[in-house]
């Protein structure tokens, strides 16, 4: 049984990470999901005699994949190589920082040790925010995204304040286990004095560090049904268009067409924003004509009827050329027509007179809108990267966060589906002004599973962090409107179509996190880096407490 209890501590850490998991998990159970992967960490260390690194590098892959493969197997709807590239090379990068936190271990006091592994793991999440491979759906206080009661201080620490607080809290929870297994030999009435202190220095404080956080957070909700601003009114159209089957297929004029449709039964002359999905006008428009695009006109016809409504919605955009100097290493090259050409998965905002403005979605998903470190891998690996999820070419982004602004200076932040995962993005449009928060998407890839449903439950975090109220509008669902700390106030379910009439209450709140963004993985990149060079460099190892 002794050779079967370290991979069952594996497998068990790895289902309450997946069991902790939105939207059908529940989120206290991350507060004990790393502890059985400690345990067996440490047995292997203790009965191991051989291949001791490779014992801790097959133990942890088995409690991260199964973590990976649990809550976003959903990625195979999409594209099943994409689904197993997600899952095996994010379950390697998370075993390979528990394999450094092994190594280090060996060197350290264990609650130097434990400060390792929290810093450690946060500069992980922080590095999966990044670089071109990022992938952080599975940042730990994410976890939190369908408990927003217990997280309101997001506002002060984004999403990073939820990842450190699991593993304090998993940290003191396995020291207390480390100390009590250390003296289990003891008689029956010392064994009452250890457990008693262990109480005290452990159970006591991760006990506190768990209330205090929910306690502050519920003093925190008592001012979130209060609002000193005038609503605005929004109309969120749902179209429910399958993006396999259908989206290619409709014409621009003729989705143009359907929208309007859909929007006239809800408008009024008080709504201030119509808004669409992303890449609703999917047929490639070209970029130097918007202004004179016959779908566009045609929703600016609408509009005539309604001056003080916006129409904010995604569109696919071209733009084509021959000068290579114009080109940049996300500009795409036709060898048979020897051209470039951009292009741009793009939010449109107009009014019935007003220019056409422009905002070009810049946090792109890997291999299906852009090709990581293109100049490097592409002469390697060909086009492997391209063509998973309904693309056949790398996007082009921008610089800035995009902030439309109305004739009555109403600022809307135009979040296109996978920005929406990113925090201290997303506070670059409220830092440009930005009194409440669009998201368009279209989920329908992913059918419907769980895939649709976290990327719903993690705008709420985006609503807490910044206090702003969030208009969703998804192409097959969920559409919603959100409120500033995180609680849907009503949605239009998953395959409905229809179009969904709410209130949003914009301000110009500028919260902690807004201001200083992840201030807490910075530092732990800091930390981490402090005790790598202090555990390799020193002689000799240090007794372990």
């Amino acid at each position: 049984m002794k050779n079967f209890l370290n991979p069952i501590l594996s497998v068990l850490s790895g289902l309450l990470l997946a069991f902790a998991w939105p939207t059908n998990g529940f989120a206290g159970l991350l507060f004990i999901a790393f502890i059985p992967l400690f345990i067996a960490h440490y047995r292997l260390n203790k009965i191991a005699v051989k291949a001791v690194k490779w014992k801790v590098f097959l133990h942890a892959y088995l409690t991260f994949f199964i973590w990976n493969i649990i809550t976003t197997g959903w990625l195979y709807y999409s594209s099943a190589f994409g689904m197993w590239f997600a899952v095996l090379v994010n379950s390697l990068l998370m075993t390979l920082v528990f394999l450094v936190h092994h190594l280090v271990s060996k060197k350290v006091s264990s609650f130097t040790s434990s400060s390792f592994f929290i810093a450690i793991w946060l500069s992980f999440e922080y590095l999966h925010l990044h670089w071109d491979f990022s992938w952080p759906w599975l940042q730990l206080g994410n976890g939190f995204s369908e408990s927003v009661s217990w997280i309101q201080w997001y506002e002060f620490t984004g999403v990073f304040g939820g990842s450190l607080w699991v593993l304090v809290v998993n940290t003191l929870l396995y020291n207390a286990w480390l100390q009590y297994s250390s003296r289990k030999e003891n008689s029956v009435s010392t064994k009452a004095i250890i457990i008693k202190g262990i109480t005290i220095r452990y159970g006591i404080p991760a006990l506190l560090i768990i209330a205090l956080p929910i306690s502050i957070s519920h003093f925190l909700s008592i001012n979130s049904i209060t609002n000193d601003v005038e609503g605005t009114e929004v109309v969120i159209l749902q179209p429910n268009i399958d993006p396999y089957s259908e989206k290619y297929d409709i014409s621009n004029s003729q989705m143009a067409e359907n929208l309007m449709t859909l929007a006239v039964d809800s408008i009024t002359a008080n709504t201030k924003l119509i808004i669409a999905p992303e890449t609703t006008l999917a047929s490639g428009m070209r970029l130097t004509g918007i202004n004179r695009n016959p779908a566009l006109n045609r929703i600016k016809r609408f509009l005539f009827d309604y001056p003080n409504t916006y129409y904010l919605g995604g569109v696919s955009l071209g733009d084509s050329f021959k000068n290579k100097d114009k080109a940049t290493s996300q500009t795409n090259y036709i060898k048979n027509g020897d051209f470039y050409y951009n292009d741009y998965n793009s939010a449109v905002f107009m009014n019935s007179t007003n220019p056409v403005e422009l905002y070009h979605k810049s946090k792109l998903v890997v291999g299906v809108e852009n090709f990581p470190y293109k100049n490097v891998l592409q002469p390697i690996l060909g086009d492997v990267m391209l063509d998973l999820g309904g693309t056949v070419a790398t996007k082009t982004t921008q610089e800035d966060r995009e902030v439309f602004i109305t004739r009555d200076s109403l600022k809307v932040a135009p979040i296109i589906c996978y920005e929406s995962v990113y925090g201290e993005y997303v506070t670059g449009y409220v830092n440009n002004g930005a009194q409440f928060l669009s998201i368009i998407t279209n989920d329908g890839w992913w059918q419907n599973t769980q895939g649709h449903k976290q990327h719903l439950s993690l705008a709420r975090l985006r609503a807490i962090e910044t206090r702003k109220w969030i208009a969703r509008s998804a192409n097959t669902g969920i559409s919603a409107v959100i409120n500033d700390y995180g609680k849907i106030i009503t949605t239009l379910g998953y395959e409905k179509k229809g179009a969904l009439k709410g209130t949003i209450y914009p301000n110009n709140k500028i919260t902690f996190y807004v201001k200083h963004g992840d201030f807490i993985a910075r530092v732990s990149v800091f930390l981490m880096l402090g005790i790598f060079l202090f555990s390799f460099t020193r002689r000799g190892v240090m007794k372990r407490k």
